[in-house]
């Protein structure tokens, strides 16, 4: 599961209650506070972070994770991809569907339309551009979804030509 942000009820009933590993995907409240304790409290599931951000998640992260980890889930693989800015910690998971096209979670460092949130810090913005720019446009193909922490989907196709615009705009 990746961020057991809500209605932990919901959650558990999806999974059946068997579940192996929940990550989060960057320290704000709004992606674990409500769900992760309870989920894992019930399904003993390993729990992962990105490493500078488990200071700041309340439930015990089992497995601080870095750039390139990888995550084993059954048969698939999740690579693990640091995109500092939006926190210091926040991470994308990809999935290299060798029969499909990529898939990549990508919390809340970038939507349709941008990156994620950096409160007016240019340093942060700098950072996250730099990251998802060079460590996701710049390795990934148009035809990668992208499944934001919030709002709808998206491909790197449909939003690779507005790079140039973002950074200008500095959101």
């Amino acid at each position: 599961m990746i961020d057991a942000a809500n209605e932990p009820e919901v959650l558990l009933d999806f999974c059946d209650r068997r579940l192996d590993a929940v990550v989060t995907t960057h320290q704000h409240r709004d992606h674990w506070e409500r769900a992760l304790a309870a989920v894992v409290d019930a399904t003993g599931a390993t729990t992962y972070a990105g490493e500078p951000d488990v200071p700041g998640i309340s439930v015990p992260t089992d497995v601080p994770l870095s750039d390139g980890d990888i995550i084993t889930c059954g048969a698939f693989e999740l690579r693990v991809i640091r995109l500092t800015g939006h926190t210091p910690g926040s991470i994308a998971l990809l999935y290299d569907d060798p029969d499909g096209h990529p898939h990549l979670f990508t919390g809340d460092s970038l939507f349709p339309g941008g990156l994620g949130n950096t409160f007016g810090d240019s340093g942060a913005f700098a950072s996250l551009f730099e990251d998802v720019e060079g460590k996701i446009f710049g390795n990934l193909p148009d035809e990668t979804w992208v499944y934001p922490g919030h709002g709808r989907d998206t491909t790197l196709g449909v939003e690779r030509p507005s790079l140039a615009e973002w950074k200008t705009r500095g959101w």
